[in-house]
Order: C-alpha cells, then sequence, then structure tokens
C-alpha cells in the first residue's frame, strides 16, 4: 500500500503553501501552530501522520523563530511516526555565512544543517541557495530547486526582451547570469564591485558593454537593494537604457523598498518565497514559485526524478501537460 502523502504548512508563508496545495489538487492538512504568552512555539498536529510521506513548507528567513517553528514541526512528526518527513524551504535562511572567511565567526549554514538533520528531516527541498556547495552540508537527501527556470519564462513575454544583455550585479552571481543570458539568448554583462563593508556596496566598473541596450540585473536575492540600485546607477551611466531587475529572494530589509523606488529601475520582478512584510512598491513585480514546488512535491513522492525541473525549455510544457 502506498504511503499516503501529506502537507503542512508553517506560518511564514501560508499563501504559497495554499498555492502549492491548489496545484497539487489537494487540501492543506491540519495542524495548528501557536504561542505560548512568553513566545514559545508549540505545534499540535490535528490528524494521524503515522506512516505517511509528510511534507511541511516553511521559509526559514529571520527572524529566527521562522527557524525554530520548523524545528518543532519536523520533531512533532518525527515523534509522531511518519514514514519520511521532506522539509520544503522556498528560501533557506542563515545560508550566507557558509564558510570561515574571517577570524571568529560561525558557518550558519552547516548549524542550519545539523539543526534540521537532527530534529528528523529525511530530506530537503529548496530553492535558490545563497551558495551551491550548502547542498555538501547534508548527509540525507537534497533538491535544489531554481526559480530561473520561471522567472526566465516570465521575461520571456515582456516587451523590453528585444535588444536585452543581462547583467550580474557582482562577480560571485555570474553563474546565475550566464544561465539567463543563455537562456535568453543574450549577451553577458558583469558589474565589478568592491564592498567596504557588510550591507554596503560600491561599484568600480562594467565589464561588458550596455551603451544603447535594454538591460536585465539578475541575482539570488536582494536584502537592503544596496548592490542592485548602485549597480543600475552604473549601468545607467555607462549608456544602458531601460534598466530591470529579476531575483529569487525578495528579502527587501532596512532602506530596501525606499532605494528600490528612488533608483533607475524600471521593474524588479521577484518570486513569493518569503513573505518579509516590506512595504508596497509599484516597481517590484511578484512571480509565484508554486507550481515549481508542487511539481517537486509531486515527482518526489511518486519516486520520480525532479532534474527535468532544472530546464526552462520544458517545465513549463510539463507542468501545463500535468494539470
Amino acid at each position: 500500500m502506498a504511503k499516503p502523502i501529506k502537507i503542512f504548512a508553517g506560518r511564514s508563508n501560508p499563501a504559497l503553501a495554499e498555492k502549492i496545495a491548489a496545484y497539487l489538487d489537494m487540501p492543506l492538512c491540519d495542524a495548528k501552530v501557536e504561542n505560548f504568552s512568553d513566545g514559545e512555539i508549540s505545534v499540535n498536529y490535528f490528524e494521524s501522520i503515522r506512516g505517511s510521506d509528510l511534507f511541511i513548507i516553511q521559509s526559514t528567513n529571520p527572524p529566527a523563530d521562522s527557524l525554530m517553528e520548523l524545528l518543532i514541526m519536523i520533531d512533532a512528526a518525527r515523534r509522531s511516526s511518519a514514514a519520511r518527513i521532506t522539509a520544503v524551504l522556498p528560501y533557506y535562511g542563515y545560508a550566507r555565512q557558509d564558510r570561515k572567511d574571517k577570524p571568529r565567526v560561525a558557518i550558519t549554514a552547516k548549524l542550519v544543517a545539523n539543526l534540521l538533520t537532527q530534529a528528523g528531516a529525511n530530506r530537503i527541498l529548496t530553492m535558490d541557495l545563497h551558495a551551491a556547495q550548502i547542498q555538501g552540508f547534508f548527509d540525507i537527501p537534497f533538491d535544489h530547486l531554481y526559480s530561473s527556470v520561471v522567472l526566465i519564462e516570465h521575461v520571456r513575454h515582456k516587451a523590453f526582451r528585444d535588444n536585452l544583455v543581462v547583467a550580474s550585479p557582482d562577480v560571485g552571481g555570474v553563474k546565475l547570469a550566464r544561465k539567463f543570458a543563455e537562456e535568453l539568448g543574450t549577451d553577458l554583462v558583469i558589474v565589478d564591485k568592491r564592498r567596504p563593508k557588510a550591507n554596503v556596496a560600491e561599484v568600480m566598473n562594467i565589464i561588458g558593454d550596455v551603451r544603447g541596450k535594454n538591460v536585465l540585473l539578475v541575482d539570488d536575492m536582494i536584502d537592503t537593494a544596496g548592490t542592485l540600485v548602485n549597480a543600475a546607477k552604473a549601468i545607467r551611466d555607462a549608456g544602458g537604457l531601460d534598466i530591470y531587475a529579476a531575483a529569487t529572494h525578495p528579502i527587501l530589509s532596512g532602506p530596501a523598498i525606499e532605494r528600490i523606488d528612488a533608483s533607475v529601475l524600471e521593474k524588479v520582478i521577484v518570486t513569493d518565497s518569503v513573505v518579509t512584510g516590506h512595504a508596497f512598491s509599484p516597481k517590484i513585480e511578484t512571480v509565484t514559485v508554486s507550481n515549481l514546488f508542487g511539481e517537486a512535491i509531486k515527482r518526489i513522492y511518486e519516486d520520480d526524478s525532479v532534474s527535468c525541473l532544472f530546464d526552462s525549455k520544458n517545465i513549463t510544457q510539463k507542468i501545463t501537460n500535468n494539470h
């Protein structure tokens, strides 16, 4: 007899969880996640999960309660005899500290990997890690999705698609930007910057030609938006025409919204991987990744391949054919 599938959601991104469940044509299962008066988190599953293939959808963006909530949900599921527990993290928080780049610092990406494994997760499903090598921090199966397959398809139908070049706002994002450039059939430009201190970016020069071109800046996340806005300004100063951005995780902390609204950027296209409570901006356009995660969950449950979801050339067709 096949294991029953059960999908639960934490409180970090309920809207995305509902969309994923809708793609799978099934409701979210019943659980109560609440806080005691002192803030301590309590989890109670209101239906039997014994022997089930259980998926918990929860982004772990700050505050730390999001991560703690996921750990408690995993622990409760393990103690309730779920057959397999897959932690679905649309956004893997604490990933930026992925190596010891200066003395006396933590490697939080590895710490979170240890916590998830020790809590009882049997498998991880996430999207666009800040550093791909974080997959190696886990000794359990790990599926890594790419939002580029959704964002690229979205960009294909935009008017600015003509006369376009793709740009990386820093050297570290070249691999992601190259993927966009190859799929969209455009040239690749790199903005070389120097960062004097954390969350402060200083643009130095542009590698490539942007004069007379529309430009799409590509990044994995937008935090304070300093890097993105400075890169856009440098591109405009170098003769770029309409400047757009596409990023997976819209953290948008601190002055991010004000910077974007005051910048030369026309639009910033992001996914719904996180909910951060940032102010509304007419420049921000959101694309859902619910179908991508829904299809991945379906394939994991059916022990089918997830690798076909890495390619934007076939993901739309495959998802459309299944639903």
